[in-house]
């Protein structure tokens, strides 16, 4: 009866038994050994014999004999499906879903067939070979079998009584037509094939026993050893196991079969059952037994085999197999690794797959075969989908210490490949992981590798990838290669790959090459020699260059890529000249700065009395004649040398600055009195030289004197620009760039106020005109306590155009700053601009006022707009109709046009728009009908518009104020309006020319 059931353990197979045990009792132990295998393996044949016979049996009963016999002779009607072929067409339909990810399916094809077990193929039947799956089969239909039922051959059987009776000694083939004879032919030699490989198979297993146990004799009649080696059936050398790839038949420890300890016919045997302890070089070293207890029963091994095949094992399918052998050396361990990782890694978490890490790495390190190796490799790079920062970093710390362990000809052939697969992956976080992986693994490649496919992998990724943060690995990345980097000949494509990064549009990926690669990139320059020969010159050469070729137009971006790049380089170059000037030994260190270090060089008191200039600083006379072609209106260019200066000087410090640096300058500007030219004037002081200087050398320390030097310097420029009659730009870019750092504002005012009691009108005039560009930055505090208070000064001066340089500045107030008192100080002298009879035949006033209202009108506060600046502008637009002197009329008229059109975008409301916009544009456009036709046409469009508005405004009373540009009656008109205003210039200088022609 117990035949009839499950799969019973491995009762045959010699690794379920315990041979430490009897390693250490003499031959007496090993003679009781034999026996008890002998009694097995009688046993086992006895079980395989009754195992079949029950199969066949249960197998042929399902089907009525009549049915077969009917099915046999008319093979036109086919065969219903047996319950064994069905659980077994059911088992691989389930698994071929589950492989091919129809999971779904496969739990609902699960549900309908619950009384069955699809994940144990013995649960199919009983000692049936599983076939292959349903792709194998599908792909081998159209080959010859050899039988068409060789895939059932455990389920099927012959029962000669069926066929002519039932004695099995009858003539089968008695009362049966040709045909059916034939048909019994096939069918006893198809049985007859069965059974002979049935027989042969069994053959095979016994022989393998055998010879297991000739090696067990061979083993206990030898002296008992310390180790027994169970990793192969013939001995060899090491030398010739070292050579050949390892196997995976040794070092376990198989638990199948083996839940209780087997019983032995000699009960004094069992005593010492013990188990083997894993040890590396596939020794298995014995240890202290362990100690069963034992039941005072007399039940025979067979029938305790029995019963311990009710304990539901599975060891068949690929998971059972892993799991019923237990590794027992560093070797099969990682054989068993590597071929369960592939199955576990698809169902874990994505937010946990990094806890696989250290397995996967460690399978790889020590895994004996390469296409393993490299699976692994590939599970670990495409581990996560899009890795985040320390999912990331986890990876690239185990690819380090995989580098480490494995060495640089591993890393090349295994890692390397990895990164190259995924350097055009679709998500930008896997681009990432291989620019890092790139910078973290340079220390472990070969240098041929490093300088040659790893640089060129990351040039690529540096010019194709569209991801800023990949490009910023990269340049990361390739800091790290010209830190490894031994090759000379790849200095002209570290230069490039400087300039090619610094040329990003990221900010990110410039801020990385300022950080990390050109402080690489210098290092290694400095070792070479050519930082202060080779570097920095060509960074001049193509400042210069640039320069040159900006005459119509420079290049803003490229002049701040290089500048930006040279200032980066002061710090080495300095520490260059620290480890090359010949007083190192004799240098006086700022501070308790124990030691001169790379990064934070002290700086050397006793620099100037060495001529190193001499040597590393050949390219500054040339870098301040390069600044003297600067265009100084170019807020962006004067600001980037500055920094450069400033910081250059901060870094070589204050003595090189003072003797080295400032008489380079000084002697270019040349600014003692006795050189001061006013009638021609001195042409370098118009250039950005002053305020480089200005700002990039006189502020880099802060102390008294330094002030002291930097106030008499922007007195003495203003001093000589203005009493030179020259333009005042330069002085306007020096007070702009100081003026953004408030800590300057104090001291811009002390140089103003020298220029508002200076005895020349000439200075005065300039200090008003600065106080323009000062009131921007500066807090209202200071605009009420210095500022205000030196322009009423100025505003009451004895010369008219002192008084009229104070406008632009009054409205500059009006325009930014936000209390009361202070503005109507400021409206208060207006007024008194435009309502004093002394000022009313002053036309350089009223032009002034009319350009100051029309730049500050539309950003002022409204109510001063309203109840100032259009009513006046009004009454100079009325005026100016009846200007007898037609060069003032066109001036004014000219400067009216410009304000109307700015202010003419504002909200004004209706009774201003009626009472004194329409009222000026009016007036103006009597102005234009004689001198300007062409502008005349716009401003009776602008007139109609508003009067159409303010028609439409009673309807429309919720608005409580209009803007003329928006107010049109519809987009077409704004556009034609619009259109009509670009095609006029609306400059000052380009109206009066028109105006000229029409006389």
């Amino acid at each position: 009866m117990w035949s009839c059931c499950h799969r019973a353990g491995s009762i045959s197979t010699l690794d379920s038994l315990d041979f430490a045990r009897y390693s250490d009792d003499g031959n007496r132990e090993s003679d009781e050994r034999l026996a008890v295998l002998e009694f097995e393996l009688r046993k086992a044949k006895e079980t395989i014999q009754a195992l079949r016979a029950n199969l066949t049996q249960a197998a042929e009963s399902e089907v009525p004999s009549q049915e077969r016999k009917n099915f046999k002779s008319s093979p036109e009607i086919q065969e219903p499906i047996r319950p064994l072929e069905k659980r077994a067409l059911n088992f691989l339909v389930n698994e071929f879903l589950l492989k091919n990810e129809y999971k779904l399916s496969s739990i609902t094809f699960s549900d309908e067939n619950d009384d069955q077990d699809f994940e144990l193929w013995d649960d199919v039947g009983l000692n049936i070979p599983k076939p292959p799956d349903l792709l194998q089969l599908y792909r081998k239909c159209g080959a010859p079998l050899s039988s068409p039922r060789s895939t059932v051959d455990a389920s099927v059987g012959v029962d000669f009584g069926e066929l002519s009776g039932n004695s099995i000694t009858q003539d089968p083939t008695k009362n049966l037509s040709q045909q059916q004879q034939t048909e019994v032919v096939q069918e006893l030699e198809y049985q007859i094939s069965l059974l002979n490989s049935e027989k042969q198979s069994l053959a095979e297993q016994i022989k393998k026993l055998q010879s297991e146990i000739q090696t067990l004799k061979r083993t206990v009649s030898s002296p008992p050893p310390t180790t027994l080696d169970l990793g192969s059936q013939n001995t060899s050398s090491p030398s010739s196991s070292s050579t050949t790839p390892p196997t995976d038949n040794g070092q376990y420890l198989d638990i199948r079969g083996v839940s209780e300890p087997e019983s032995d016919p000699k009960p004094s045997s069992t005593q010492n059952a013990s188990k083997s302890q894993p040890q590396s070089h596939n020794q298995l070293k014995s240890r202290p037994p362990v100690q069963f207890d034992k039941p005072n029963r007399k039940l025979s091994p067979a029938f305790q085999q029995a019963l311990l095949s009710f304990c539901r094992m599975c060891s068949d399918s690929r998971l059972g197999a892993e799991v019923s052998r237990i590794a027992d050396s560093e070797e099969s361990v990682m054989l068993m690794l590597g071929r369960c990782l592939p199955h576990i890694v698809p169902n874990v978490l994505l937010a946990k797959r990094e806890e696989l890490i250290p397995l996967i790495l460690c399978t790889a390190c020590l895994h004996p075969e390469p296409k393993e190796r490299d699976q692994l490799l590939h599970i670990l790079f495409n581990l996560i989908k899009r890795p985040d920062d320390e999912q990331r970093q986890m990876i690239l710390t185990g690819c380090v210490a995989f580098a480490k362990h494995v060495g640089p000809t591993r890393v090349e052939a295994e890692l390397l490949p990895q990164c190259w697969e995924q350097i055009n992956h679709k998500y930008p976080e896997r681009r990432l992981l291989v620019a890092e992986s790139c910078g973290a693994l340079a220390p472990y490649l070969p240098k041929e590798i490093r300088s040659s496919l790893v640089l060129s992998m990351l040039q690529q990724m540096l010019t194709e990838d569209k991801a800023d943060m990949v490009r910023e690995a990269v340049v990361k990345s390739l800091s790290i290669i010209m830190g490894y980097i031994d090759d000379p000949d790849k200095y002209p494509q570290g230069f490039e790959l400087m300039l090619l990064s610094l040329g990003d549009p990221s900010e990110r990926v410039v801020s990385a090459v300022h950080q990390v690669f050109i402080p690489a990139f210098a290092a290694w320059t400095t070792e070479l020699g050519t930082l202060h020969t080779a570097l920095i010159p060509s960074l001049l050469a193509r400042i210069e260059k640039l320069l040159l070729q900006g005459e119509h137009g420079l290049d803003e971006h490229k002049l701040h890529v290089f500048l930006s790049a040279l200032q980066s380089l002061i710090p080495p170059l300095f520490a260059v000249v620290l480890q090359n000037a010949p007083f190192t030994s004799r240098a006086k260190l700022h501070g308790d700065i124990p030691a001169i270090e790379g990064r934070t060089p002290a700086r050397i008191n006793t620099l100037k009395s060495h001529n190193v200039e001499d040597v590393y600083f050949t390219g500054l006379p040339l870098l301040i004649e390069i600044v003297g072609r600067i265009n100084v209106t170019s807020t962006t260019c004067v600001h980037e040398f500055s920094r450069f200066f400033w910081r250059f000087c901060r870094t070589f410090g204050k003595i090189f600055t003072n003797t080295k640096v400032k008489p380079q300058f000084q002697e270019i500007l040349r600014l003692s009195e006795e050189n001061v030219d006013a009638s021609a004037g001195n042409g370098i002081l118009t250039k950005a030289t002053v305020p480089i200087y200005a700002t990039g050398v006189l502020t880099c320390y802060n102390q008294e004197e330094d002030r002291k030097l930097l106030v008499g310097f922007l007195e003495d420029v203003m001093t000589t620009l203005s009493l030179s009659h020259a333009p005042l730009d330069s002085l306007k870019a020096s007070f702009v760039e100081l003026g953004a750092n408030p800590v300057y504002h104090e001291l811009l005012l002390t140089v103003l106020w020298y220029g508002v009691v200076h005895t020349s009108a000439l200075v005065r005039c300039t200090a008003a005109r600065m106080f323009e560009l000062l009131v921007k930055g500066v807090n209202e505090t200071l605009v009420a306590q210095r500022v205000v208070p030196a322009l009423i000064t100025l505003s009451s001066d004895p010369e008219i155009s002192v008084r009229i340089s104070t406008i632009p500045a009054f409205g500059t107030i009006m325009e930014t700053v936000t209390q009361k008192e202070l503005l109507e100080r400021v409206k208060m002298q207006l007024a008194s601009f435009l309502e004093d009879p002394q000022y009313q035949d002053q036309h350089s006033l009223h032009m002034e006022i009319i350009r100051t209202f029309g730049r500050v009108g539309p950003n002022a506060e409204p109510r001063f707009r309203d109840d100032f600046v259009l009513p006046h502008l009004h009454k100079l637009a009325l005026a100016n109709n009846s200007q007898a002197t037609e060069t003032k009329r066109i001036d004014i008229a000219t400067q009216l046009f410009e304000a109307y059109s700015a202010l003419s975008c504002c909200f004004i409301s209706e009774e201003v728009m009626t009472n004194h916009f329409l009222p000026g544009l009016r007036c103006l456009r009597a102005d234009m009908e004689q001198l300007s036709p062409e502008h005349e046409v716009i401003l009776s469009s602008m007139i109609k518009e508003c009067e159409i508005k303010v028609e439409n405004r009673g309807m429309a009373d919720a608005q409580g104020s209009m803007s003329i540009a928006s107010s049109l009656v519809g987009e077409d008109a704004k556009t034609k309006f619009l259109s009509k205003m670009g095609q006029l210039t609306t400059s000052g200088a380009m109206l009066a020319n028109v105006f000229q022609r029409k006389k």
